[in-house]
């Protein structure tokens, strides 16, 4: 079994980490070396921390680093089983991707996005085996949580989806499925909840702090809706919106204009120092 990630970033890095401790031979592929190198170093050093607190050995850190091989070419994956696309949120651009993929990988081979809203049909229709096409939505950080979102396309097959299901309890996560509908149900729901936060502060209901604490304190979120929203990125929340927008053509998934602005003001949260709070 040989998986094949595109994408070094911190979803693609955090996917090649669970693949590998899995026993499962990875490949990291990004569009420079210089990108996968730091993807296995993020890898690295989150291991480095699991060796320190004891949750792991060293021989164990050094048995993962070592089941994941750079691999500076897509045409690298074309004796892989399973390909995991993580690039970012643009149809077109996962769309020239899997196109490219099935023309280089074997019949057999399965090709998943670990898209967050995007419609896998749409993605599936670049290619001519849209029943080997299918979604793997992990969460962030891929690591920590269990969960993986297991979209079908409106032809995804069931021997597809039994592999993936199969694979993702391999990779220690736990699979649900769900249907191919804008933000599936992770982000439908959760995207929902952030929105509304940022219209109490937009409409001045409360402070920041004091709706995070609210849900923290009231609701038990490990994570206010607003802080995580930094975390997640300001501009993140605005594209999945803005797809659940369009998607479902209803109202109640219009943007806040508050979120459109700080991301206008180059507030996306934590990676840029200022969202929602104040990073150094």
């Amino acid at each position: 079994m040989a998986v094949f990630v595109i994408g070094a970033g911190q979803m693609g890095a955090g996917i090649a980490q669970v693949a590998a401790q899995a026993g499962i031979e990875t490949y990291l592929n990004d569009i420079s070396e210089a990108y996968i190198l730091k993807g296995i170093e993020k890898i690295r050093t989150l291991l480095e921390k699991n060796v320190a607190k004891g949750k792991i050995s060293a021989g164990e850190k050094d048995r993962i680093l070592s089941g994941i091989k750079p691999a500076l070419s897509l045409d690298d994956a074309k004796d892989c089983d399973l390909v995991i696309e993580a690039v970012i949120e643009k149809i077109e651009l996962k769309q020239e991707i899997f196109s490219r993929l099935d023309k280089i990988c074997k019949s057999e081979t399965i090709l998943a996005s670990n898209t967050s809203s995007l419609p896998i049909t749409e993605i599936a229709a670049a290619t001519a085996r849209p029943e080997k096409v299918i979604g793997m939505h992990f969460m962030q950080p891929v690591p920590v949580m269990s969960l993986v979102e297991v979209i079908r396309g409106l032809a995804t097959s069931d021997e597809t989806f039994g592999s993936v299901e199969e694979l993702s309890k391999k990779m220690g996560k736990v699979p649900v499925e769900v249907k191919d509908v804008p933000g599936f149900i992770s982000n439908r729901v959760l995207q929902m909840m952030i929105n509304e936060a940022i219209y109490c502060v937009y409409e001045g209901v409360a402070s920041p702090e004091g709706i995070d604490e609210i849900m923290k304190r009231g609701m038990n979120h490990p994570m206010g809706p607003l802080q995580l929203a930094d975390f997640i990125g300001l501009d993140t929340v605005l594209y999945i919106m803005e797809t659940m927008y369009k998607g479902y053509c209803d109202s109640k998934y219009r943007p806040c204009p508050l979120l459109r602005q700080y991301v206008k003001a180059g507030w996306l949260g934590r990676k840029s120092g200022r969202g929602f709070y104040t990073y150094q």
